[in-house]
């Protein structure tokens, strides 16, 4: 089997009522001329909707083709998600608030079946303007018959809990969660790979195209909204040296999210012994690997695909790097691999100093 390497894909934009044309300038994203664009999804392995390679020696290929072909050299013990590449990846720019939302958990996507999985996921937040907000989860006290008699009444704005963001903050949002993303805010999504939700509330807006309403989906919604306390979230790690520091953002059984930042001028190994995904929201750099013949540069905007089982990969930062890290908690991530730890990696002079950051604000 030939050498794994790193790998960025085409973006899919996705045009949405709510969108914008904020990713061309935050995300130096190429958008197509004259639409709102939403979202850019930026990994992803669904039915309907496939990655593909963007440059290098697999260009071209789908990411279902790179499951297929690398197995356990790309996932390393990640494995799969009901049959599909673990996460999805995307950017979402809120021109204006998203849908009051729900997403099914497991129990519900079993009992209805079909494409239907659950889906869990996290929201960075890249950019956000002055008095930006998002909804995470319903008021105290709110219970199933309190929420249909807001959704009757048209008045569920009144029950969820509304939470003011800032640029830098992260929101995990499991499966169940009621949610919506306010207008002004631009953010990296990290998800299950799952295209599944169900529209509680939508703001009494209607769709230009129709002139009419957009569809919800009220008794789905309603089926699939979980009303007990909210996961607790993660009380975050920072760890920081002379080249580097790392900050934990988000865990869950299905992803884990750090922050990492890099100073300008650094040359390391890559520092993971299973696969990870840069989201790059700061700087650029390369990747050079057994594999490739010229090192990957990737930039602001690029999420890369660092498969498990790479080879001799050497990272070099050109500029003052920010990413999001992204990884599938597993049991061992030494099993098969024969390289390090990726926190006795990331500082190629040692000395990590390890801290806990004081609590969150409420609602971070």
């Amino acid at each position: 089997m030939s050498s794994v390497y790193p790998i960025i894909f085409e973006p899919i934009f996705k045009p949405r009522i709510w969108g914008g044309r904020g990713l061309a300038a935050s995300l130096n994203k190429q958008l197509p001329e004259g639409r709102t664009i939403g979202e850019s999804w930026e990994v992803v392995d669904l039915e309907d909707e496939q990655s593909v390679v963007a440059q290098g020696p697999g260009r071209g290929k789908t990411l279902r083709e790179l499951v297929e072909r690398w197995g356990v050299d790309l996932l390393g013990g990640a494995g799969l998600f009901e049959g599909r590449f673990p996460l999805l990846i995307k950017f979402l720019d809120a021109r204006e608030a998203l849908s009051v939302q729900v997403h099914p958990d497991e129990a519900a996507a079993q009992r209805l079946g079909g494409r239907v999985r659950a889906k869990h996921e996290a929201w960075y937040v890249v950019d956000a303007q002055p008095g930006a907000f998002l909804c995470r989860g319903l008021r105290e006290g709110v219970n199933a018959v309190a929420l249909r008699k807001a959704v009757e009444e048209d008045r569920v704005e009144s029950v969820l809990n509304r939470i003011p963001v800032r640029k830098g903050h992260c929101y995990y949002l499991s499966s169940g969660t009621v949610h919506a993303l306010g207008g002004g805010v631009t953010v990296a999504e990290v998800q299950t790979p799952s295209d599944v939700t169900y529209r509680l509330y939508d703001w009494k807006r209607v769709d230009p195209a129709t002139g009419r309403p957009r569809e919800l989906q009220i008794e789905e919604a309603l089926a699939c909204v979980s009303y007990g306390p909210l996961p607790g979230e993660e009380t975050p790690q920072h760890s920081a040296s002379v080249w580097a520091s790392v900050t934990s953002l988000a865990r869950c059984a299905s992803f884990v999210i750090e922050r990492v930042r890099m100073v300008d001028g650094v040359e390391m190994a890559i520092p993971h012994a299973e696969m990870v995904i840069w989201i790059v929201l700061e700087g650029r750099g390369t990747i050079a690997c057994d594999g490739l013949t010229e090192p990957l540069s990737f930039g602001v905007g690029d999420t890369v695909v660092i498969p498990a089982g790479l080879k001799k990969g050497r990272a070099a930062t050109q500029a003052n790097c920010m990413w999001l890290e992204v990884s599938v908690p597993i049991a061992s991530p030494l099993t098969g691999f024969d390289r390090p730890d990726r926190s006795s990696l990331r500082d190629p002079g040692g000395g990590y100093v390890s801290i806990q950051l004081p609590d969150r604000p409420a609602g971070f």
